[in-house]
């Protein structure tokens, strides 16, 4: 069996893949997420490829998972907030509305042939969120939950109170959608 990295500092993305139940090491990419694509779709995948692609010009011998998760709202990509009113911002606009959550994900191996391989691909989950009072929002910004996560919240910890429901996948959410990873990964991992 090939090695596997993840191309991620993500404690979420860790556990996650952890449920695969496969042997993997942790390697995160250190560039710049930037891109130049405006589909939510393209931008995870090329964010996802970019961090790939570092990784893997380090391990060529390993099979490279590389990962980015936005959140989509009212025609705008939510990142990761720079600051309090950054979070308070990006909850409100999240709040009593429905938005999208994109993951993108790529490998890239080396197959037996000895030629460089790479599939990426993204998943999109929507999620509702009840009507927050400027009271919940100010207290959940008080919080270190929003600061690392895109759209300034974590589906999995204290915002769970306000997710009304989910229509696609909960670990797109999170951060790596698994199911789909685990279909997608090549038969020499298993």
């Amino acid at each position: 069996m090939k090695k596997i990295i993840l191309a991620s500092a993500s404690p979420r993305r860790r556990e996650l893949l952890e449920l695969l139940h496969l042997p993997f090491t942790v390697v995160p990419a250190k560039g710049e997420e930037k891109t130049s694509a405006n589909d939510p779709g393209e931008i995870v995948e090329h964010l996802a490829r970019h961090k790939a692609d570092e990784v893997f010009t380090l391990h060529k011998d390993a099979l490279i998972i590389g990962a980015d998760t936005i959140v989509y709202a009212e025609g705008e990509v939510l990142g990761k907030p720079k600051d309090r009113d950054d979070a308070i911002r990006m909850i409100t606009t999240l709040q009593g509305n429905t938005h999208q959550v994109y993951t993108g994900v790529c490998l890239k191996y080396t197959d037996e042939a000895g030629n460089v391989r790479e599939n990426c691909f993204h998943e999109k989950t929507d999620v509702t969120v009840y009507p927050m009072t400027d009271e919940e929002i100010c207290a959940y910004a008080d919080t270190e939950d929003p600061y690392d996560k895109a759209g300034g919240y974590g589906i999995q910890s204290g915002f769970t109170r306000y997710v009304r429901k989910i229509d696609g996948d909960y670990f797109t959410v999170m951060g790596l959608p698994v199911a789909r990873l685990y279909h997608e990964l090549p038969s020499f991992t298993s």
